[in-house]
């Protein structure tokens, strides 16, 4: 579902990014695929230095249709942006990479806060952040990360503690759902 970036996928993403329904949600914004590649091989030294984690999301035939990224990563937190090719919408990708990205950032480093700015007119990402009963209104009125966005962006967190208490929830209902039907 999720694997490192790599500069090989860069033509294929670069075609599904210029889609009108998903350029202007990018946050990458290239015009050419020389471009889109240059701007992948500076994320790619930006992860080696860990100021971001970026991850190529694939489907089942392990073919790129997005891309799942943590930016500007500064005390333990960062800024979340994703994007799915046009015709990967409404297939649940989104979701299960977003799982998958999150179970790894925050069993497998530490992060402990990730951020999500959402633009105002971004309707479709609002309903689908809101879908996760761990994301939440980000809605310190005093801090510094309220304050940059406010004026063009809807800002949500998801906590460590927020996410994996879910996690822990969903794990083990799903167990004891399972064990009710042996037991049937």
């Amino acid at each position: 579902m999720l694997k490192p970036r790599d500069l090989l996928e860069c033509g294929a993403l670069f075609d599904l990014m210029k889609h009108p329904e998903v350029f202007p949600y990018v946050r990458q914004k290239a015009t050419t695929a020389e471009e889109y590649m240059f701007l992948t091989k500076q994320l790619i030294e930006a992860e080696a230095q860990h100021q971001a984690i970026s991850r190529t999301i694939l489907d089942e035939w392990l073919q790129p249709i997005g891309t799942i990224t943590l930016y500007d990563i500064d005390e333990r937190s960062g800024y979340l942006g994703t994007w799915i090719g046009q015709p990967y919408f409404g297939k649940g990708y989104n979701q299960k990479a977003k799982t998958a990205f999150f179970n790894e950032l925050f069993t497998q480093t530490e992060i402990d806060t990730i951020f999500m700015r959402i633009r105002k007119e971004n309707i479709r990402s609002q309903k689908a952040a809101l879908k996760s009963p761990y994301v939440k209104p980000f809605e310190d009125l005093t801090s510094p990360h309220y304050q940059k966005h406010k004026e063009h962006y809807h800002l949500y967190h998801i906590t460590k503690d927020n996410y994996l208490l879910h996690q822990y929830q969903v794990e083990s209902f799903t167990q004891s759902s399972e064990q009710e039907l042996r037991e049937a």
